[in-house]
């Protein structure tokens, strides 16, 4: 069996009014997105590691990769215009039998650990969602200005590594795009599949506002010592 990880790195920094893409910050002295592949590299399983990116950011990462001596193995393809194609674009390259994990660019506190428990349920049981259950109380709005409470036990919040045998993948992605389609696992269950949660870890956030980065930076910090 061979193992994948798709890295999906289209993000621009729209919300954090920033020039540069988020996963190109720097994070601990080099870029998010290269502490990110690291976590896949220490995996046991030894995943081929696929990078998506916006094809006008693929010099600047080839020489952010010489300026920091980058020498992870991982090949480099196009993005398209939505989350989805990306992942579509990815997939085009991957033959045979094979294990996916699907993985936001910017969330480089995964561990190897969870990466190798992802693979591992994906094996077994088609396909293993990361996620954790949230601390605060959750309402949803209804019509006008009224909420109900939800019941929190029966709540997940989703990251990543989503991580899927390919036969999923392949049929899902057969799919034309829909506006609902938020994550992978959206696609893979409307084609049809079951989904499987992982309990990740509260430490793997996806960083999205400038706050995200100093709590990154910590816990990055936190872990090394």
């Amino acid at each position: 069996m061979k193992y994948y990880a798709i890295i999906v790195a289209g993000g621009k920094g729209n919300r954090m009014n920033l020039a540069v893409a988020k996963q190109f910050l720097e994070l601990d002295g080099k870029p998010i997105l290269m502490h990110t592949l690291e976590a896949f590299y220490q995996c046991v399983l030894n995943p081929e590691i696929i990078l998506v990116l916006n094809i006008h950011q693929h010099l600047f990462w080839e020489e952010l990769c010489t300026k920091h001596d980058f020498k992870i193995p991982h090949q480099v393809i196009k993005g398209g215009q939505e989350r989805f194609d990306s992942v579509r674009n990815g997939l085009k390259v991957i033959k045979g039998k094979a294990i996916v994990a699907i993985h936001d660019a910017v969330r480089p506190l995964i561990t190897a650990e969870i990466i190798l428990q992802s693979y591992q349920m994906a094996a077994e049981k088609g396909n293993a969602i990361t996620a954790i259950q949230p601390v605060d109380s959750v309402r949803i709005k209804r019509e006008g200005q009224d909420s109900e409470a939800l019941n929190r036990d029966e709540l997940y919040l989703i990251q990543t590594p989503q991580t899927f045998q390919i036969e999923q993948l392949k049929k899902a992605y057969l799919q034309p795009y829909r506006n609902e389609f938020t994550d992978d696992a959206s696609v893979v269950e409307r084609a049809g599949f079951n989904i499987h949660l992982l309990q990740g870890e509260r430490d793997n956030i996806k960083i999205t506002y400038t706050q995200d980065l100093e709590l990154a930076s910590f816990l990055l910090k936190k872990k090394g010592s």
